[in-house]
């Protein structure tokens, strides 16, 4: 999608940006590149913010909209030969140069879902990662929670190894939505989930929503802000639903010929408008097309703010995400291949591209345009160009068309371009990556 679309249908494709140049476009061959980041002279590394990301990629159910690289009905022994593995790539990492004594300033458990997993092994992974890498010092460690496979003793645990921000995916608060689009739990485990969490205590709690999911109507939308709102999370992530090439509900359209059975991007960016406008009302804040929190001055999320101003994030598990030194890189995609691969001792990247410095601008350009806000001599200092001539007819046509102002160095999205800011992006994009695949 672009900012001169005309189809408001929610078709097959990706929509939402999360890095540049598109992943399309990594090449295994460029894998060296990712291998010699890593070999950095440490001292060249020494300023640069360094993240973990750690991939689980189990799941109880796969819903119908999911796209991750996730495996269901899983036993203990390959959930066991998997956190071996993480355990053995971390090892081979904190081997490379680049690493060395380094602190990690934050950690994401990502997946799938990284609560599949049970006390016992997050106390054991845990204890074993600290042997090769810690986050002890690290302002933030997120671990992302499907509300079905928590209890009690799970959360302490959570608690106990340091997890500072818990990301609790809700999506919907109506039961036969859930069902209808294939997630595992039901509302009733959500709010069981979230009683315990606040009896516990976590410093910072989000809780994610999808505008869009299939079945979803007017009625039912504001019932689920009302829910969000009294359960009041720190913070509230709102995603539009699209439908990636690999979703369930994807291959029925195109196997069956079946219409998009997702609300269309009028509505839900509607749906979206009126949740802010409504979490505002309430007291919170808006920090970026996807995200509102309770309080700016402490509802920091550090994942996003590095990962997005191009810092080091280390990738493990299958299929995972990671950029070191200027290199992107991603893991292998299968769990056989990336198992093998790490048994046998070597990393288990499978692709790799070095952007350009150019590339790299545009990159954290696009990204933090998504915050709403953009600080363009930071920008202009960083990589020593104007930005406002560089890109000045993309900031002339979306000015024209009322998505941002651009005044001074300040460049802020409007309402309307806050919206769909994911379609803006790609005018911004070298003139070869605009109309290819993203992923």
């Amino acid at each position: 999608m672009t900012s001169t679309e005309t189809s408001t249908t929610t078709e097959v494709g990706s929509y939402f940006i999360s890095n540049y140049p598109p992943f399309s476009q990594w090449k295994s061959d460029l894998v060296p590149l990712a291998i010699s980041a890593l070999e950095t002279d440490p001292a060249q590394t020494a300023n640069t913010p360094l993240g973990l990301y750690i991939h689980i990629p189990f799941c109880r159910k796969r819903c119908k909209f999911c796209y991750f690289r996730v495996y269901t009905n899983q036993n203990a022994k390959a959930i066991e030969d998997y956190v071996k593995a993480l355990m053995l790539e971390l090892e081979l990492i904190s081997r490379k140069s680049a690493i060395g004594t380094r602190d990690l300033r934050f950690v994401y458990f990502g997946g799938g879902t990284p609560s599949y997993l049970s006390s016992r092994q997050l106390r054991s992974l845990r204890e074993r990662m600290s042997t090769f890498i810690t986050w002890e010092n690290a302002e933030e460690v997120t671990f992302e929670c499907e509300p079905g496979t928590l209890s009690v003793e799970k959360l302490e645990t959570l608690r106990d190894i340091g997890i500072t921000r818990i990301s609790l995916g809700v999506e919907s608060f109506n039961d036969q939505i859930l069902e209808e689009n294939g997630r595992a739990h039901l509302s009733p485990e959500v709010f069981q989930a979230w009683e315990w969490i606040r009896n516990i205590g976590f410093p910072q709690v989000n809780i994610d929503l999808i505008a869009g999911m299939v079945g979803e109507t007017d009625d039912n939308w504001h019932r689920n802000i009302d829910k969000a709102i009294e359960l009041s999370p720190d913070n509230i992530t709102i995603y539009q639903m699209e439908l990636p090439f690999n979703t369930v509900y994807s291959k029925e359209m195109r196997e069956l010929g079946t219409q998009s059975p997702v609300a269309d991007w009028p509505t839900k960016r509607r749906w979206v408008s009126e949740a802010m406008d409504r979490l505002i009302a309430a007291g919170y804040h808006i920090s970026s097309g996807n995200e509102l929190v309770k309080n700016p001055a402490r509802d920091h999320f550090v994942y996003r703010d590095n990962v997005w101003r191009g810092c080091d994030l280390i990738a493990t598990g299958v299929s995972s995400f990671g950029h070191f030194q200027g290199v992107h890189y991603q893991n292998l995609d299968r769990i056989e291949d990336y198992l093998e691969t790490v048994n046998r001792g070597e990393l288990p990247i499978n692709r790799a591209l070095k952007p350009s410095p150019h590339q790299l601008l545009i990159r954290e350009l696009v990204l933090l345009m998504k915050e709403g806000t953009v600080d363009l001599q930071r920008l202009n200092e960083k990589y020593g160009v104007d930005t406002r001539t560089e890109f000045a007819t993309a900031l002339h046509n979306q000015q024209q068309a009322g998505y941002l102002t651009v005044e001074g160095n300040s460049l802020k999205l409007t309402r309307k371009g806050l919206l769909q800011v994911d379609s803006l992006l790609p005018e911004y994009f070298e003139p070869q990556h605009r109309a290819v695949r993203y992923t």
